[in-house]
């Protein structure tokens, strides 16, 4: 067993988390100036406007937000391919609608950003685009099994 069998009540602080899990997605469209439909509940200040972009800050930030966003996705999946459980929970959230919607609006801009930019090397290009590459690979896999778990699974059982 896991800890959850151990401990149902793990299921509600899963639950109470995940509107954290997803300001982190919510954060990183905010540091490079983009909004998703249905990405917030509460509506933007005018001054927190952000005048970046992906393609316009600096090389450091955008290292370190597809760092953030390398990491976040490799943890969510790995979270979910060891307790898929966990998927009927995200779900309450909209958690596919949410992915889906950061995956269309950030990563074809973060994407461009890599691609456009000048490095002092090639391996600084070869890093980043291989971690939004990962980072990528890691959305969709772990989108997989939350529609597998939420969609396929209670059909087939």
């Amino acid at each position: 067993g896991n800890i959850f069998t151990q401990q149902p009540s793990y299921f509600s602080d899963l639950d109470e988390t995940l509107p954290t899990v997803l300001q982190v997605f919510n954060n990183i469209l905010h540091k490079c100036g983009l909004q998703c439909e249905g990405a917030s509940a509460e509506p933007q200040k005018l001054e927190e406007k952000v005048n970046v972009t992906p393609g316009s800050m600096p090389l450091q930030e955008l290292k370190d937000i597809v760092l953030y966003l390398c990491d976040t996705c490799t943890t969510l999946w790995a979270f979910l391919d060891v307790f898929p459980l966990a998927c009927q929970t995200f779900q309450k959230h909209d958690f596919c609608y949410r992915l889906a919607s950061f995956y269309d609006v950030a990563i074809p801009e973060l994407e461009a950003a890599i691609k456009r930019r000048h490095y002092e090397d090639k391996s600084g290009f070869a890093d980043l685009w291989r971690r939004i590459s990962h980072s990528r690979k890691k959305m969709i896999e772990a989108f997989h099994i939350l529609i597998n778990q939420v969609c396929l699974q209670p059909i087939l059982e």
